[in-house]
């Protein structure tokens, strides 16, 4: 009956051990759509400023307008002009 329960336990921690190495192969495979996701987009603005230096500007424009609108909005961790003990 030990013997069972040893083998029951060596399946248990084969099984988590499948489990960890499936959840780094999933780590690293959404690292790699993040990573490909981001050059298709430098990708696909190099290609618009180099067809249409208008719409890239614009484009670059509305970006630029949106991140120092998320930069000014967003609230930051310390409160100014508090002075803490």
């Amino acid at each position: 009956m030990e013997c069972l329960l040893q083998y029951l336990d060596d399946l248990d921690d084969a099984i988590y051990a499948l489990a960890l190495l499936g959840e780094r192969i999933r780590r690293a495979g959404i690292a790699l759509a993040i990573i490909l996701a981001s050059l298709a987009g430098q990708v696909c603005a190099i290609v618009i400023a180099l067809s249409q230096p208008a719409v890239g500007a614009g484009a670059a424009m509305l970006l630029a307008v949106t991140l120092m609108y998320r930069s000014v909005t967003s609230g930051s961790a310390i409160e100014p002009g508090i002075l803490r003990d």
